[in-house]
């Protein structure tokens, strides 16, 4: 696994936080979080481009890339107290979707099994699959749950005569028993798909969907804290995974999928901290930045703002755990 560097972009790391090479685990022993970057686009089903999405998710930004972002909301710097280093991307060529898949599983590992967090910045939702697969295997097949931002349930069966693609990941993550349905929560789909046969294969995984529809008569707030409870019952950590497209396109429009109604971008941010300061996050990915659709880099900026909620929010956490400053206090 030898660090590939870039390939959709200029040689930078996330906002100025230092490198490490993951064939090399002497360079992030004493990481807290490795970001790592899965260029790859060869699952897609409509509009490509997400491959050039790491590089816009680490470059996003009109601050100085120092290596620092105090949060205002939370009072901690995500990216100075806590150790995070950036791995640069995994080797992922579209036109092997099998052998790109299984590099960035063990690239995911590798930090797992440092102790790390794995940050991982897509790529179409293909990397789910990898991603949480390689968390597992590090804290055990079936003792990670998974919550899914998302426009789309991503529970397709075969595709274009593929068992792998990003409208499938969650199906094969749950066949893998790297994940158990009951613990998977899904949150914020809408639209027209999935099918009636894919819908009752999901009943019958006893998969947990907060459509849209559901979320507006509740209320975000109500259904994410039924969905907590559910995460962490009888696992050991949880897999936050954050497709862009669960964004409404007005305010999310680079992205291969979009589907009209969706959250706003502060209704995603707010959600992301909640998820990273309530819960024991072993893994993230950002998915489905497509910056070829986006003239002014506003999905970018998001997807770089979510990696930032998450981090600072995970650095809160650990803070109010240690006792070394009041609890945070969101009022």
């Amino acid at each position: 696994m030898t660090r590939y560097g870039p390939m959709f972009g200029p040689d930078v790391t996330f906002l100025g936080v230092p490198r490490c090479d993951l064939a090399d685990p002497a360079s992030f022993t004493d990481a807290d979080v490795v970001i790592v970057g899965a260029p790859f686009d060869g699952g897609t089903s409509h509009r490509p481009g997400t491959r050039f999405g790491p590089s816009a998710i680490r470059q996003a930004c009109y601050l100085p890339h120092d290596g620092s972002r105090p949060s205002l909301a939370l009072r901690v710097d995500g990216l100075r107290d806590l150790r995070v280093y950036d791995a640069g991307d995994v080797e992922m060529f579209s036109g092997d979707i099998e052998r790109s898949l299984s590099s960035l599983a063990a690239a995911v590992f590798a930090v797992a099994s440092a102790g790390a967090i794995p940050v991982v910045l897509g790529g179409d939702h293909s990397i789910a699959l990898p991603d949480a697969t390689g968390v597992a295997r590090h804290h055990g097949l079936g003792r990670v749950s998974l919550v899914h931002f998302d426009a789309h349930a991503d529970t397709g069966d075969i595709e274009f005569g593929s068992l792998h693609g990003h409208g499938q990941p969650m199906r094969r993550l749950i066949e893998s028993g790297a994940v158990r349905g009951d613990r998977f929560l899904q949150i914020g789909l809408r639209g027209y798909w999935p099918d009636p046969p894919t819908l009752a294969w999901m009943a019958e995984q006893r998969m947990r969907s907060y459509e849209m529809t559901e979320i507006v008569a509740r209320g975000l707030d109500t259904c994410l804290t039924e969905a907590f409870t559910i995460a962490v019952d009888e696992c050991e950590g949880v897999f936050l995974s954050v497709d862009v497209d669960v964004v409404d396109p007005g305010m999310a429009p680079g992205t291969g999928t979009p589907e009209p109604g969706g959250f706003t971008s502060r209704q995603l941010l707010d959600a992301v901290r909640r998820c990273c300061y309530e819960l024991p996050v072993v893994g993230v990915d950002v998915v489905e930045v497509a910056p070829p659709y986006d003239h002014a880099d506003i999905t970018a900026y998001l997807g770089n703002r979510v990696v930032l909620e998450a981090l600072s929010a995970i650095a809160r956490r650990r803070s109010d755990a240690a006792g070394t400053t009041p609890p945070w206090d969101p009022t």
